[in-house]
């Protein structure tokens, strides 16, 4: 049987584990940092960065001792730059494509440099946006994630009035609920919502789920336009036959668990866990069940180390935390002793002739008192359902948007997770979100009344 239980370290050894992994920058360091930067006129770091940031530009006011400038150049094009700073995949984007790589040097250090300005902002409490002029129009924002509050903060500040609906007790989305606590330490994922709130005309109703508590036929009567950022609902299953089993966990749900959690310690953690899965989520909930207390973490995954959606970097994180990381494997069967798994076997795979992935017949197990899934999620589609009839989703059960992130329906709009196509990057949500209500703006300021198509 296994051991899954609490306060398996010491207080303190919780606290050292779950503290800022990545120490921000001192002013002194973010200087010397600035100083690397060249400055490039046609800089692809900015062509790499989903929002748009002109970071040649935020780097050089850090270096001319300007941060309240620099977080403007950032805020303005993300508002959630300071989350994005510590979250991004800065390695395959906006560093990966820094010039000084070319020349097998270290990049700037531009998500670092990201944090000093946004950081140096909220602690100096000084809002740099306020909502426009009043416009008459009122819009519906569902979801209160990344997409959802980049989409109301825009619109708030083109002076529309807002209202956001999200499902939980908090808004923030997975910048709250879904990130490693050791990236997003503190409470700056709530001061970064704060901050955004703090333009003026918008509302957040929480506890209000797309389906459940409103329904989207009532939002399309009662909004001028309605802006879709619910993300996905669904966790994808293992494949196999799963049954009535403890220790088989949804690895976001324990991870939203995880930061809400007011005592560490409190959580249960097994001996030996494995996560199934290759992407961020896989490293995240792997990395913390270690640093929980956990002796065994192996991430197991169904292709090889280039195909895994977590970033190099990621892995090699997950590895220094002591995690192993076994690939062209795929879950067989879960193995139980009095209805609690025990162990989880395993068939090795490849690509046969074709691409397709395959199993090649052998096997093998892995010892496990606790198991997490962490293979992806899909879109609920009950509250995308009217009149009996599904609508706005495409055949791969996500919600289909144009480039202005219009959907078929005339007066909605989405972006996120939720949308075909998408990133699944927080940067890449809040640039949705972001160029969503740019067209919602100019579609309400054009139609002559309400309910007129947007073709």
């Amino acid at each position: 049987m296994g051991d899954i239980r609490n306060n398996r370290l010491p207080p303190e050894e919780y606290a050292r584990n779950f503290a800022d992994a990545h120490p921000p920058l001192t002013r002194a360091q973010a200087l010397v940092e600035s100083d690397r930067c060249y400055f490039c006129y046609d800089a692809p770091c900015v062509t790499a960065c989903p929002t748009a940031i002109d970071i040649p530009s935020f780097i050089r006011k850090i270096a001319t001792g300007d941060p309240k400038g620099a977080a403007k150049d950032i805020l303005t094009q993300n508002i959630m730059g300071s989350v994005c700073a510590r979250v991004c995949p800065t390695e395959v984007l906006c560093e990966g494509s820094c010039v000084r790589t070319a020349q097998e040097e270290r990049p700037v250090k531009i998500g670092a440099l990201q944090r000093y300005a946004t950081d140096w902002l909220f602690d100096a409490g000084v809002q740099l946006f306020k909502s426009g002029p009043a416009s008459g129009k009122r819009v519906a924002v569902v979801g209160g994630g990344p997409a959802g509050l980049s989409c109301a903060h825009r619109l708030a500040m083109l002076g529309h009035a807002v209202t956001v609906y999200e499902a939980r007790a908090k808004v923030g989305g997975l910048n709250e609920y879904g990130v490693a606590a050791y990236k997003v330490a503190g409470d700056i994922a709530q001061r970064e919502v704060e901050y955004l709130l703090a333009v003026g005309n918008i509302q957040v109703r929480t506890g209000q789920a797309l389906g459940r508590d409103v329904a989207l036929a009532q939002l399309r009567r009662d909004y001028d336009a309605v802006f879709l950022g619910a993300g996905l609902g669904a966790v994808n299953g293992l494949g196999i036959e799963e049954g009535a089993v403890s220790g088989v966990f949804d690895a976001i749900g324990y991870i939203e668990t995880l930061r809400q959690a007011r005592d560490l310690a409190a959580l249960p953690v097994g001996r030996n866990v494995v996560v199934i899965g290759g992407g961020m989520t896989a490293i995240d909930i792997a990395c913390q069940t270690k640093r929980l207390g956990a002796d065994d973490v192996t991430i197991v995954y169904r292709r090889g180390e280039e195909h895994m959606s977590a970033s190099e970097k990621e892995q090699d994180w997950a590895q220094t935390n002591g995690i192993r990381i076994k690939h062209w494997s795929r879950p067989q069967r879960l193995l139980t002793e009095k209805s609690a798994v025990t162990a989880v076997e395993f068939e090795y795979t490849r690509l046969d002739a074709d691409g397709k992935l395959v199993g090649t017949g052998e096997r093998y197990t892995l010892a496990a008192d606790m198991v997490f899934k962490a293979i992806g999620q899909t879109l609920v589609a009950d509250p995308f359902i009217e009149g009996g009839r599904q609508v706005l989703l495409t055949r791969e059960g996500r919600v289909g948007v144009d480039e202005q992130r219009r959907t078929s329906l005339p007066g909605i709009w989405a972006g996120g997770d939720c949308v075909a196509g998408g990133q699944d990057l927080t940067v890449a949500a809040v640039e949705d979100g972001k160029q969503a209500a740019l067209s919602i703006d100019a579609w309400l300021r054009t139609a002559k009344a309400k309910g007129a198509s947007h073709g």
